[in-house]
């Protein structure tokens, strides 16, 4: 699904317009983006969790040309899903 089909479902199941349904989805990713960073855990009960993780220095290889190279320190986001989703999913 792209954002525009997200959007248009948002829009036809909230019984919204498209420019509020896109609205609405630039500011929950605008929020989840902040917290994130912030620091904090997004939780959405029965979905999942957004959740900040840090990333050690180390090498990594350029899979064209098989060269390595040293990969900073970083912060990156990971999903943990929910019960709920997982139950969904599984029937």
């Amino acid at each position: 699904m792209t954002k525009a089909e997200l959007i248009a479902a948002i829009s036809d199941g909230a019984g919204i317009t498209r420019d509020q349904a896109k609205k609405a989805l630039d500011v929950f990713t605008e929020s989840v983006t902040n917290s994130l960073k912030a620091g904090n855990d997004v939780r959405l009960v029965g979905f999942g969790s957004f959740v900040a993780t840090e990333r050690k220095a180390g090498l990594a290889r350029n899979p064209r040309t098989g060269e390595t190279v040293q990969r900073p320190a970083s912060k990156t986001a990971r999903f943990r899903v929910g019960e709920g989703l997982k139950s969904a999913l599984n029937g």
